[in-house]
Formats: C-alpha cells, structure tokens, sequence
C-alpha cells in the first residue's frame, strides 16, 4: 500500500517516519509524497586522462571527484550531458515496515533534469540525508539553486517488517550520509569487502 497525504502526515507525528527539517508541510507534503530539497554540496567528476575506473578501487575515485559547496544566494549550473552527485537539505529516518522511492519532480524532468540513474530506492532503516545522482539530458544549462524543491518519495508499506533493515547490523555503508557520498562500491562483497546489502 503506497501512503497517502493522510498516513504520511500521521507516520511524521507519530515518530517513526522522520523527514527534518520539514519546514514547510503545506508545500512539501503532496497527495501521496514529499517533496526534498536540494542541498548546497555537489561530487563533480572531473575529466581524466584514466583508462577506466576501476570500482574496486577507492584511491581512483578520489582522483576524479570533486567537493563543490554552493553560496547562499548562488546556483549550481548543470550543464548538458554532465553527471553530478548531490544531496537533500532533509535527512529522512525510514520505518522497518516503510520502503521509500526517490522519484523526480515532473517540473525538473520538463527541463530535462533528472534525479537518480538508478538509485531510486530508500531501504527500510535507512538513516540520512540522500545522495541524489543528478543528469541534464538537456541541450541547454540548468541553474540549480540549494533549497528549491529537487525531489520526491512516496512511501510504500511492506507487507511484514523487515527482519534485518538497513544499518549497522548489516554493515550499511551509507547509512547516517551527511551530504553526497561517492561511490563505496570497493567494500562490496564480490570486491572482498563484506556489505552483502542493496545500495541506497
């Protein structure tokens, strides 16, 4: 069953569901979703002389990626065809029986902006900010300016609880994010690493 206005509202004053700050309800809480915003920090990825990357490879990672921090006041420019990592303003804290999906804003998507390529779903026990993974598909620059409206979840409620969410228990390795996170694909399992879980 997907949330309504109605349950999200009584899932946020009851506690378990968290999206905070959550300044302003009347505007960011729609029939079925919420709407986040974005944040002031971006991962760019630099262009490289590199062969590949290589996703077992953290030291890789660091020589490619750079931290931007907007300004108050300032926009982030998307230019067409570029990748960036981003974040929401809001850390969200998500229920063991509540699986939350990242969807785009229909207005963004209309300007050729879209949201995540495929990281579009929160797992139960999920705690953080959320890693938004930012494309213009456009052919024209986007401003994107921290604190306007980038994203949305819809809350789905599982069937059961979750017997083992995501987390510590688990050895979640983004769970707590504080702003944008690069890619921790190098602790995975098959890389000899020991996070067995789905990626948020």
């Amino acid at each position: 069953m997907i949330l309504s206005d109605a349950d999200i509202l009584e899932r946020l004053e009851e506690g378990d569901l968290v999206v905070d700050p959550l300044d302003d309800p009347k505007l960011q809480i729609q029939p079925a979703s919420v709407d986040l915003r974005l944040g002031r920090e971006f991962l760019e990825f630099q262009r490289t002389n590199i062969s590949c990357i290589h996703p077992n490879s953290e030291q890789e990672v660091d020589e490619y990626v750079t931290e931007t921090v907007v300004d108050e006041g300032d926009d982030f420019i998307l230019h067409p065809g570029d990748f960036v990592l981003g974040t929401t303003h809001e850390r969200v804290e998500i229920p063991s029986d509540l699986i939350a999906h990242v969807e785009g804003r229909s207005s963004l998507g209309r300007l050729a902006v879209v949201v995540h390529a495929t990281a579009g779903l929160c797992d139960p026990g999920y705690r953080g900010q959320i890693t938004l993974e930012l494309s213009n598909l456009g052919t024209a620059p986007v401003a994107l300016t921290p604190g306007m409206r980038i994203s949305q979840l819809t809350f789905t409620e599982l069937k059961t609880e979750s017997d083992r969410p995501y987390g510590s228990e688990r050895g979640s390795k983004y769970q707590d994010q504080d702003g944008p996170q690069a890619s921790r694909i190098q602790g995975d399992h098959e890389f000899g690493g020991d996070q067995l879980e789905r990626e948020e």
